[in-house]
């Protein structure tokens, strides 16, 4: 099918012809539907949400064929359909469980008018490590994420008995989290065409300074 040939031909060009190649695919969702169709022709009993038994094996087998050699590299990027915005579903669980780094975006953010509207809790980077990025980088990035996670654990908090029901702690986390939200939204390159404003570049030590600030 479409995807094994796809990847049999980037092996080719890292193989034979010694290249760096990069590899799109839009969408993975596709792969899994159609081993799904091919399934149950075959009369075998679906697993989970009625997709097919091999699921794991089938998105091993490609996945793990995107790689590097001595002679060249495979990079892959890759689209994935989640159904229903459900992350737990075993389609996309099966293929982030095979990805280096996840981008998710969120219809809440973009509903806020904050872009990029990517969500900085569901989105995953197996580099995100102090030996990788550095103690301080790292450091901040776990700052940020624990004060968004307890933002979002205080929703429901504050969208019926208010902000005054919370204590003077989780009222300062609240405003740190939104500045934060604020904070992501500055005017980058990739969002002009949603906001209106022209990008500006930022370097990776000011960002991580930025943050910081905010958590301080």
């Amino acid at each position: 099918e479409v995807g094994s040939t796809a990847l049999t031909m980037a092996e080719y060009f890292r193989d034979v012809n010694k290249q760096d190649v990069l590899l799109f695919i839009d969408n993975i969702f596709r792969f899994v539907q159609a081993g799904s169709e091919v399934s149950a022709l075959l009369g075998r009993m679906p697993s989970a949400v009625g997709y097919q038994p091999t699921l794991g094996t089938e998105m091993g087998s490609l996945q793990e064929r995107i790689t590097s050699t001595k002679e060249g590299s495979i990079t892959s990027i890759q689209a994935v359909y989640v159904p229903a915005d459900d992350l737990t579903d075993p389609a996309p669980a099966t293929t982030s469980a095979h990805l280096d780094a996840t981008t998710v975006p969120s219809r809440g953010l973009a509903a806020k008018g904050i872009y990029p509207a990517v969500d900085p809790l569901d989105s995953t980077s197996t580099m995100l490590q102090p030996w990788i990025v550095g103690e301080e980088h790292y450091e901040t990035a776990q700052g940020v994420k624990q004060t968004l996670q307890r933002y979002k654990e205080l929703q429901d908090i504050i969208a019926i008995p208010g902000l005054d029901e919370l204590s003077e702690e989780d009222r300062l986390t609240v405003a740190r989290a939104r500045k934060i939200e604020r904070f992501l939204s500055q005017p980058l390159f990739v969002a002009e065409v949603f906001t209106g404003s022209p990008g500006k570049y930022v370097s990776l030590s000011e960002t991580i300074k930025g943050f910081q600030m905010i958590l301080s």
